[in-house]
């Protein structure tokens, strides 16, 4: 997940409190699903997943509606989120859309999602999940 690629929105920063920040994250790689949903936990979010597919994903919505979804747009199999991620944009909840690569532009059903680049660094992620947290407790 870090990387030296500090590029993102400005506003948020490592010492940033997930409190109260319900997660649904979607990730195919175990690794990456892992040390993300660590990450966001010690910060004191609550995180739904890994799901490694969007059967998974559905599955974890049934139990509880998330704050925002983090969504990797490849999955295994060569399985794309497109559909997971216009079901979410319809029921109002932030996206971060994750990827390795950006090669094509997304169609239109995820064009209100935020992009992420992987690798990217804790600080980038924060940027965007900060203001979600923050604008959660106002």
């Amino acid at each position: 997940m870090p990387s030296s690629n500090d590029r993102g929105p400005p506003g948020a920063g490592p010492s940033d409190n997930l409190r109260g920040l319900d997660i649904l994250l979607v990730e195919d790689s175990l690794d990456v699903g892992d040390a993300l949903k660590a990450f966001l936990e010690l910060l004191g979010a609550s995180v739904a997943g890994p799901a490694t597919t969007t059967a998974e994903a559905e599955t974890l919505l049934i139990e509880r509606l998330p704050d925002v979804a983090l969504v990797d747009f490849r999955l295994r199999g060569g399985e794309l989120s497109y559909g997971l991620i216009t079901r979410l944009h319809e029921q109002g909840m932030d996206v971060i859309m994750l990827s390795g690569s950006f090669e094509f532009p997304p169609p239109s059903s995820v064009a209100g999602a935020t992009m992420l680049e992987k690798p990217f660094s804790e600080s980038q992620l924060l940027a965007y999940l900060g203001p979600i947290a923050k604008k959660l407790r106002a």
